[in-house]
């Protein structure tokens, strides 16, 4: 939605011009996660029910610790009622800092988890073959039998232990 990309846009262009970037993406982390944790705090925010002035106060108890950009951001998506659209632009406002840093997320799906130093070596390797920081995300998923799955920069890297048996299959299907 075009609404959703202007707020995470101007958001970003704020922190750019203030460099604190980085802060304000752990700000929205720290949001997204309590609203993850509390969906009915979503809830209570956005409902037309409560007083604006309430709600906006509940922010500041909830958030007074974060950085005050973030929280205005959070405030004024509440006074505006694009409260429920909050996760979809802080997708995008992350989208933006990770191209203004030359950074890419790597989603790595595994069977089993990955121990840290597994995910750290992963890393490494990523990093060395795209020439830029790479973040993981992980997250398990044990119908790959083994292995693991990489999507990255809209690329998909399938070294899983199903892709394999299905490769097989063909192979002698044919």
């Amino acid at each position: 939605m075009q609404i959703n990309r202007e707020y995470a846009e101007a958001l970003f262009l704020l922190s750019a011009e203030e460099n604190c970037k980085e802060e304000i993406a752990e700000a929205l982390s720290v949001m997204e996660t309590t609203f993850m944790e509390n969906p009915a705090y979503m809830e209570l925010l956005s409902s037309p029910a409560i007083p604006v002035e309430e709600r906006l106060t509940l922010i500041d108890h909830a958030f007074s610790s974060l950085p005050q950009y973030a929280v205005s951001f959070l405030k004024l998506l509440c006074e505006r009622t694009y409260i429920r659209s909050f996760p979809e632009m802080v997708k995008t406002y992350r989208e933006l800092v990770e191209d203004a840093g030359n950074v890419s997320t790597a989603k790595v799906t595994s069977a089993v988890e990955l121990t840290e130093e597994e995910v750290e070596t992963l890393t490494q390797k990523l990093e060395t073959m795209y020439g830029h920081t790479i973040v993981v995300e992980t997250e398990v998923d044990s119908s790959l039998l083994g292995g693991i799955v990489i999507e990255i920069d809209g690329k998909v890297i399938d070294a899983s232990l199903r892709r394999r048996l299905s490769d097989v299959k063909d192979v002698i299907g044919k």
